[in-house]
């Protein structure tokens, strides 16, 4: 097993992102709010990265693209101290630390970026994905039923966790740590 290298997702990175997409397992993307299999959502993705949108991450080694973290914010609109998490993890690289790995890296864009507040969306058979939020300080906040529906027309429950990140980043303030 190689260890993947972490890195800001680039506009030269869309053909990778399309190859990563299409091996997840369908029931690893129902919490984007897009299909990620598709170009046209891919490319939006990267005008929303140079926009200044969307902060993500891939993880490559030598098979290609094994990670993917982002979070999405909204300057515009009503809550700009908010940021959307998302992480996709390949199957075969799960288990390696490299989920805990991505999203400390978004941790640390957060705070550079001043926010207050991440939440992350996931369906709540995803036993692994929520242990691995709530081992890095998320809280369940809601459970909307029924709010996802798969291409054949199955509807999922999505779990929406929080993180006070400006409580959290207060604390260590307090004990020096920068």
């Amino acid at each position: 097993m190689s260890v993947a290298a972490i890195r800001r997702f680039r506009a030269d990175d869309v053909d990778a992102m399309l190859r990563f997409a299409r091996a997840l397992p369908e029931h690893d993307l129902l919490f984007l709010s897009r299909d990620i299999k598709h170009r046209r959502v891919v490319e939006a993705w990267v005008e929303a990265v140079e926009d200044g949108f969307i902060d993500s991450l891939v993880a490559e080694d030598e098979s290609g693209l094994v990670g993917t973290a982002a979070v999405v914010r909204d300057p515009l609109g009503w809550s700009p101290h908010v940021g959307e998490v998302r992480l996709l993890v390949a199957a075969e690289a799960r288990g390696r630390g490299l989920g805990r790995d991505l999203l400390q890296e978004i941790f640390r864009i957060a705070l550079q970026r001043d926010l207050k507040k991440l939440v992350a969306q996931m369906t709540p058979d995803q036993a692994g994905a929520i242990a691995l939020f709530e081992s890095l300080g998320f809280r369940g906040e809601a459970l909307l039923r029924d709010h996802v529906q798969d291409r054949d027309g199955q509807l999922h429950d999505l779990a929406i966790l929080s993180h006070d990140v400006g409580r959290v980043a207060a604390q260590l303030g307090a004990f020096g740590i920068a």
